[in-house]
Formats: C-alpha cells, sequence, structure tokens
C-alpha cells in the first residue's frame, strides 16, 4: 500500500497540473448502461443478481459512467475529469502481472468542443509526465523506458474496408487485430479465417498494412498507396494524425510515440484516435537462445475467460494505460446532443507490478519505509529505571500537536535495543531519548539515525525541552533539503558522465 499510495499521489499530482477536478460514481450501474459498450469483451461483466428492483452490473470501466453522468449533468458542456476506484472483470486473474478481477483504475478525461486534436495531444502529453521524470521516473536510462502507441480508429476502418473486411465484420475483426501484441500473426490469421469467416485474401491484405509501425514515415508511405488516398475515412484518419505529430512535437512528446497499425483496443466507444502505453514489463520474458519458451498453460473450463492469455508465462503484464476518442457515447445515454471526449485509463496494478519488480531487481533502490514516521521517542535508565512512559507521552503530546510524526513504545519500562531495533526497521530518521536525569533539569536528547562512527553527533545532542519542536522542525528541514541537494547533484553527475562518454573528452 506504501507503493501503491505513491502511485496514486504521483498520477494525481499531474492530473491537478493540467487543470483537472474529481467526480465518483456508483460502482455499480444499470445492465442496460453496461451493455454493448465493450465488444466481445461484455462478457467479462459482473452481473448483480435481480433481487426485485432493476438488473445491475458492477461496472466494468470508469469511462462509461462518466458518459452516463455527463448525459445526466446537461449543464456541463466542458469538463476535465479525473477519477481513482476500483472496477471489476470477471478475468482470468494472474496476481504477479497485476490482473485481477478486482482492480484499480486512474482516469483522465476531456469533454467538450474544441479545435481538433489539442485535448488528444494534451492526453499524451499526460501520459509523458506521468511515466517520466516528472513523474514515475520510467527513463530509457534505467532500462525501464516506456512507449506510446498510437493508432486512429478512422485508419484502422479505412484499412479493413479498402481490404474487403464486410462492414458487419469490422468489429469483431478490430479485436482479433488487436491480440496481436500477445499473438503471432498466425493464431490471428487462424482466427479471422476460422472463426471470424474472412477469406485468405482479405486477412492477408489486412497483414500487408497492421505490420506497419514507426513515425511520421508510417504516413508518407500509407499515402504513396493509391486505395489509402480513395478511402475517405483513410484520408481524413490520416489528416488528425499530421495535425496530432504536430502537436505532440510541440509538447515535446513525439520521441515517445509509435504510430502501430495493428493498435485496436477492442471496445466499441472509440471512435478516433486509440493509444495504449507499454513498457519492457508489457513483453513476454526473453528466453535464450536455444531455448524454448515457456509452455501456455492447458486451456479448459477453469480458463475459460483466460482468452488475454493472462496466465501464459510467455506473455507480459501488457499495457499499463490505454485510452482515445469517444465521441458519441454521451449521446448513446442523453438522445439530444453529443459531447466529445477523448481519455485516458492508467492501471495502477500493472503499474505497481512492474515497480515492485524493479525495485526488488534493483539492489541500490533505498527500502521502502513501512509509515511515515520522523521521530521515535526513547527512554532509558539504570537501576531502578521507570520507563518514564507518562513522561513519553507527554513528549509525544507535544510533537504531535505540533503536527511532527511520532511514535513512541507501549511499554512501562521498554529495553533500550529494542526500542533502536524498531525506529531502525522503521526507517525513522530521528530519535528523541529521554533520561531520567536529564529529565530533572527539562532536558532530553535528539539522535539522529544512522550516523556513522566518529561523527559529532553520533550519540545526540541535548535539548531543552522548550525547544524541542523548533529543533526537531529545523533538523528535519534540513535532512530534506540535503535530500534534494544530493538528488540534483547525482543528476548532474550522471549528466556529465553521459556527456564525456558520447563526447569523447572533457
Amino acid at each position: 500500500m506504501v507503493i501503491r499510495d505513491r502511485i496514486f499521489n504521483t498520477i494525481t499530482q499531474v492530473f491537478k497540473r493540467h487543470g483537472a477536478v474529481t467526480v465518483d460514481t456508483p460502482v455499480f450501474e444499470l445492465r442496460d448502461i453496461l451493455a454493448g459498450k465493450y465488444g466481445e469483451d461484455s462478457k467479462l461483466i459482473y452481473d448483480l443478481q435481480d433481487q426485485g428492483g432493476e438488473i445491475c452490473s458492477l461496472r466494468y470501466d470508469l469511462t462509461v459512467p462518466f458518459a452516463r453522468w455527463l448525459a445526466m449533468n446537461p449543464n456541463i458542456q466542458t469538463i476535465k475529469r479525473y477519477h481513482i476506484a476500483k472496477v471489476y472483470r470477471r478475468d482470468q486473474p494472474a496476481m504477479t502481472k497485476g490482473r485481477m478481477r478486482e482492480f484499480y483504475q486512474c482516469d483522465f478525461d476531456i469533454a467538450g468542443v474544441y479545435d481538433k486534436m489539442v485535448p488528444d495531444a494534451e492526453i499524451i502529453r499526460i501520459v509523458c509526465e506521468i511515466f517520466g521524470e516528472q513523474g514515475l521516473g520510467w527513463s530509457n536510462d534505467n532500462g525501464g523506458g516506456f512507449t506510446v502507441k498510437i493508432n486512429h480508429r478512422g485508419v484502422l476502418d479505412g484499412i479493413f474496408e479498402v481490404c474487403g473486411v464486410p462492414k458487419e465484420k469490422i468489429r469483431s475483426i478490430s479485436s482479433a487485430v488487436d491480440k496481436l501484441d500477445k499473438s503471432p500473426w498466425e493464431e490471428v490469421r487462424k482466427e479471422m479465417i476460422e472463426e471470424k469467416g474472412l477469406t485468405e485474401e482479405v486477412a492477408d491484405r489486412i497483414w500487408e498494412f497492421v505490420q506497419r509501425k514507426g513515425g511520421a514515415e508510417v504516413m508518407q508511405e500509407l499515402r504513396k498507396d493509391e486505395r489509402v488516398t480513395s478511402n475517405d475515412r483513410l484520408r481524413q484518419g490520416l489528416e488528425e494524425m499530421d495535425l496530432l505529430f504536430a502537436y505532440l512535437e510541440a509538447f515535446g512528446t513525439l520521441d515517445r510515440v509509435q504510430f502501430n497499425l495493428s493498435l485496436a483496443r477492442g471496445l466499441d466507444y472509440y471512435t478516433g484516435v486509440i493509444f495504449e502505453v507499454i513498457t519492457e514489463g508489457s513483453a513476454p520474458p526473453p528466453t535464450s537462445k536455444g531455448q524454448k519458451p515457456p509452455k501456455q498453460p492447458r486451456k479448459d473450463k477453469a480458463s475459460e475467460f483466460d482468452e488475454d492469455r493472462s496466465n501464459d508465462p510467455s506473455v507480459g503484464v501488457g499495457s499499463v494505460a490505454g485510452g482515445g476518442r469517444y465521441d458519441e457515447l454521451v449521446g448513446m445515454f442523453s438522445g439530444k446532443g453529443q459531447i466529445p471526449c477523448v481519455g485516458i485509463s492508467f492501471g495502477v496494478d500493472r503499474i505497481f507490478s512492474i515497480t515492485r519488480a524493479r525495485m526488488e531487481a534493483d539492489k541500490s533502490t533505498p527500502a521502502v519505509r513501512s509509515t511515515e514516521v520522523d521521530v521515535y521517542i526513547m527512554a532509558f535508565g539504570g537501576k531502578g529505571f521507570t520507563g518514564l512512559l507518562k513522561e513519553r507521552m507527554q513528549v509525544a503530546k507535544t510533537l504531535w500537536d505540533a503536527g511532527i510524526k511520532a511514535e513512541f513504545a507501549y511499554k512501562q519500562k521498554p529495553k533500550l535495543p529494542a526500542q533502536f531495533k524498531a525506529a531502525e526497521q522503521a526507517g525513522i530518521p530521528f530519535a528523541v531519548i529521554l533520561g531520567e536525569d536529564e529529565q530533572v533539569q527539562g532536558k532530553v536528547k535528539v539522535k539522529e539515525m544512522g550516523l556513522d562512527e566518529g561523527h559529532p553527533e553520533k550519540d545526540g545532542v541535548m535539548v531543552d525541552l522548550a525547544n524541542l519542536v523548533a529543533e526537531v522542525k529545523s533538523r528535519l528541514s534540513k535532512k530534506s533539503a540535503n535530500a534534494s541537494v544530493e538528488a540534483i547533484s547525482n543528476g548532474v553527475r550522471e549528466l556529465q558522465a553521459g556527456q564525456i562518454k558520447e563526447g569523447g573528452g572533457g
């Protein structure tokens, strides 16, 4: 929960930086609200038993409830909204990969009529802030880079049209293409032909397009194809992508983006740009040369809903965030006017799984503190030691009243080694030590934990009890400032080392 809370706080601060306000929606919705919005994934919705009222279901995501909320509040035509809450899916769990039936999502959405692609570009900027150095620190330098895969539903649907996919099959074929990040083309092609009813020729034409990925050059290559230029949906989609790439360059995020024509996002409500965020943890674990990939688990009734192969050891965590534009979803509930929307959802449990794995692998990562306590109040004495329990309580009260986080041992006569051990295990930076002789003089000792032998303040410093709050606050402030300076110095050293390595000299 400590790591999870840090992730929540990091994401929330970025959302607020971009002017978002938060809303909340019920854990369950009317079944009719959720039905028909998720394509083939609708089978993963949890239905609640009818007990004499309306038939309800647990929410599958936070997007459809938000669209329903917008439709019920017609006075709100523009909003930047974020929502952090649990959602529920009848999926096959894979705990180590952050795939669960009950899990948190962090959503950010922009609703309203704006100039084309401006909100979409800001969403990508928010993604880069959350995963970049300003946020979770998933940088390329430490082997934890991330990529934002982008596609456009207009481009994808236009490709299906020029390849000869019947209109009524476009959504189901789109869901099949979306599996290319987990399954090889041979499996996806087989599904298209044997399960979805496409001809081999149409499936092979689709492969010509969906294997392409890269930057702006992908759009240039597509425009050389006469089939592309003759399709209105394709042409319009590419124009919007041109505009998006121009805005992403202005936001300084173009280097994180990959135009990937195999990205489909299986949900039915997307209408324009779609995107997913992947990192090295999204991919399956590598196998050494000559080693066979892990055997896939046998599919039986227990894994009926394991179509995403979440328990397959040869498949990675998957995307850690995803979203897109959904301009027609609000109108499905209001029956009046449309409110264009674009949004992104961050999978906190997947982010957590990758973050924890990195922390375990990086031995230089500081241990995670289980509490935020700053001061541990101790007592020591010789023969006839009373424990000073009430006195420790009074010191704790003084610190708590000043807003300082503090703890003490719940024992009448605690042993000093046990008190130090409790403080060290919790990573508490300071100790306030009460001695019976010093207590008579109205003094206590303030000791910084973890100082090296020979340090002039290794054994602590005497402080008047009346000045304790000021002394502790001063030391906490100084420690925080030193940590900031050290972080900056480390960054400068890394930058200098990189310049020397690249430049070959001073």
